[in-house]
């Protein structure tokens, strides 16, 4: 294990075991109050068991915290899944799941808005292996968990009782990694996905002002965090403020996006723009 993702395993493993003494718990009423094993408490507190957003989750409303102590608590499990060796450690066990990965797993309506990247939900395993393939320190092994992780998820887009709606800038349809080739099967599947009745995908066409200028991609997971996605990483946020403003800004994307029939209308002219690309041996 890397060093600097262990010290940062121990960091968050020593901060929650200092909660909980100053909440007044031993370790077996805390997990109990949590509904977790009690093995699962000790491991984590000791730095040698990385929790999933769920059992971090539950720890910290067992423990009372504020909403500030929370978000600094998740963002000492995003920095351990952001450090060095995250991905050889994710070899032995199978593919580690990121925060985001993590939070749309366990919500049951998700809003996710993006002006650059597809949302993962969406991606092919083609296109998401170009995306995986850009990050720093990216391995062609880590890459290949990456990619099986990521097609593996999105059978939630198919499972009733789940709702997702996606809100995307046209520029993201004509933002290509790979090749025009690559693209038409992308969208191909965004018109396959878009006629799922549990999904709703709405674009914001090049023609229409957009209502606010967007700094950066988001997802809402229920209504109770949201994942900002930065070239650093994802960074999940669960002040009810926060969430709050995330809401209302995804509302107006939303509002000014097309859907249904517009939608695919739209999609299957730009599927013509790519074909004229890969006619003409662009790549």
């Amino acid at each position: 294990m890397g060093s600097e993702r262990q010290q940062r395993m121990k960091a968050l493993g020593a901060r929650l075991k200092g909660l909980r003494g100053e909440a007044g718990l031993t370790g077996a009423v805390l997990a109990q109050r949590a509904g977790v094993g009690q093995p699962t408490v000790s491991k984590v507190e000791n730095g040698r068991m990385v929790p999933s957003l769920d059992v971090l989750g539950r720890l910290t409303r067992a423990l009372g915290l504020d909403e500030s102590t929370t978000q600094e608590v998740r963002d000492l499990l995003v920095a351990v899944e952001a450090a060095p060796g995250a991905a050889e450690l994710a070899g032995a066990k199978g593919p580690a799941e990121s925060p985001l990965d993590q939070a749309v797993r366990s919500a049951q309506l998700v809003r996710s808005f993006q002006c650059v990247v597809l949302p993962a939900m969406l991606q092919s395993a083609e296109y998401a292996r170009h995306v995986f393939d850009s990050a720093p320190d990216s391995t062609p092994e880590g890459v290949g968990r990456a990619v099986a992780a990521r097609v593996e998820r999105q059978s939630l887009l198919y499972e009733p009782g789940r709702e997702s709606v996606f809100v995307l800038t046209e520029g993201v349809l004509r933002t290509w990694p790979g090749s025009p080739a690559l693209m038409l099967a992308q969208l191909d599947r965004l018109l396959a996905v878009e006629s799922l009745s549990t999904v709703r995908l709405g674009v914001v066409p090049w023609r229409q002002a957009m209502p606010l200028m967007p700094r950066h991609g988001f997802t809402l997971c229920d209504r109770a965090a949201v994942v900002v996605e930065t070239f650093r990483g994802e960074r999940v946020l669960a002040g009810s403020t926060e969430v709050a403003a995330y809401e209302d800004t995804f509302s107006r994307f939303e509002e000014a996006a097309t859907f249904g029939p517009d939608v695919r209308e739209l999609l299957l002219r730009v599927m013509k723009d790519f074909r004229d690309l890969d006619a003409s041996g662009t790549h």
